[in-house]
């Protein structure tokens, strides 16, 4: 139920006892009683032929008029009843939703302490994004934190629009005229393209099928109600329980419910630090995608995810994922390249994440 459905069923519940009671009134208060054509009324003289004299005809239109004014006042009385209960209900609804606001003002506050300033921001009625820097004395790189506010205001695309192309993060971004982008899942290279790893959904859409998690590999996305999901599934049914509305797979879970998952030991160490993209949701659900950079593929500079994990732990996020990363990390803002690729400039990709103002 939206605003307006709300406001107007408050308003006929409020409005119901003075209706009933105005429609009380009028059938109690506006009943006239005709003179009898067969005699004489009480305290009347009869007229030739029985007609009532005109004193009681007089008298009756006396207490018409009388009966019409008093109705005339309850229904001005009613009015303004209405109209001092909608004022009272308007300055009630407009209280509710300071008080309702409060907590997700003060949660956001608790969240820009530990981040620090924005370095750039965009808002409109479908998003509001924040660009922060993040990193420590080990790793550099950037945080975007994103309060989706509408369906349009993010969705993952394919490469070219087409399975098995790629393109640049920036170049999609383009192209649909985003605000800002980031790479989304792996990929998988044979000689007919560059195609997404495993489960991807575009739309709402399987764009090649259903495939159950393989070593520790995770469905990353969004459900049709803009909550960050994501995990291993054995089967489809599991994932459709939780409505995708898009996503992209890669590999490993860092959070559940604030807990840290295990890390598999090849992704500790095969590099062990590296250019990073994860992603993770606050408990009131607003996104914060962290993209690190590292200087090459040596595995000598970038973070580590185990330090993205504690980090994105103290932050107060639920749920974390790692995305691809090394050279394929990209974070587009405003149509500029935010970090610093480590492949010295953007790779081509078959899925990123899109927002929109």
């Amino acid at each position: 139920m939206n605003h307006v459905q709300q406001l107007n069923r408050l308003f006929l519940l409020a409005c119901a006892p003075f209706i009933g009671a105005l429609f009380w009134m009028l059938a109690m208060q506006t009943h006239i009683s005709l003179p009898s054509l067969a005699g004489s009324p009480p305290g009347g003289v009869a007229a030739a032929g029985g007609i009532p004299s005109a004193t009681a005809a007089a008298s009756q239109l006396d207490k018409a008029r009388a009966s019409a004014g008093e109705t005339k006042s309850v229904i001005e009385k009613f009015y303004q009843i209405y109209e001092q209960s909608t004022a009272i209900t308007g300055d009630m609804l407009k209280v509710a939703a300071v008080q309702a606001a409060r907590p997700a003002a003060i949660y956001d506050q608790r969240i820009l302490a530990k981040l620090g300033q924005p370095i750039r921001s965009a808002s409109s009625a479908n998003i509001d994004l924040k660009l922060f820097n993040f990193g420590d004395d080990n790793y550099n790189g950037y945080a975007l934190k994103v309060n989706l506010k509408s369906d349009k205001a993010m969705k993952l695309v394919l490469g070219k629009d087409k399975f098995g192309s790629a393109e640049t993060t920036l170049s999609a971004a383009s192209r649909y005229g985003a605000v800002a982008g980031v790479n989304a899942g792996g990929f998988a290279d044979d000689s007919r393209g560059r195609f997404p790893l495993d489960t991807t959904i575009v739309g709402g859409k399987y764009v090649n099928g259903f495939f159950p998690s393989r070593d520790g590999t995770a469905f990353v996305g969004l459900s049709t109600g803009r909550k960050l999901i994501g995990g291993n599934f054995s089967s489809q049914a599991d994932l459709d329980k939780l409505s995708p509305a898009f996503g992209a797979t890669f590999v490993p879970v860092l959070l559940k419910n604030g807990d840290k998952q295990p890390i598999p030991s090849q992704w500790q160490t095969s590099p062990a630090r590296a250019a990073r993209t994860v992603v993770g949701s606050f408990k009131h659900d607003q996104l914060l995608f962290v993209v690190t950079n590292g200087n090459d593929e040596s595995g000598n500079s970038g973070a580590t995810l185990a330090e993205l994990q504690a980090r994105l732990q103290r932050l107060g996020i639920k749920d974390a994922y790692n995305l691809d990363g090394g050279g394929s990390s990209s974070l587009i803002f405003d149509g500029q390249v935010i970090n610093r690729p480590s492949d010295g400039k953007l790779r081509p990709l078959p899925t990123h994440f899109l927002f929109f103002r």
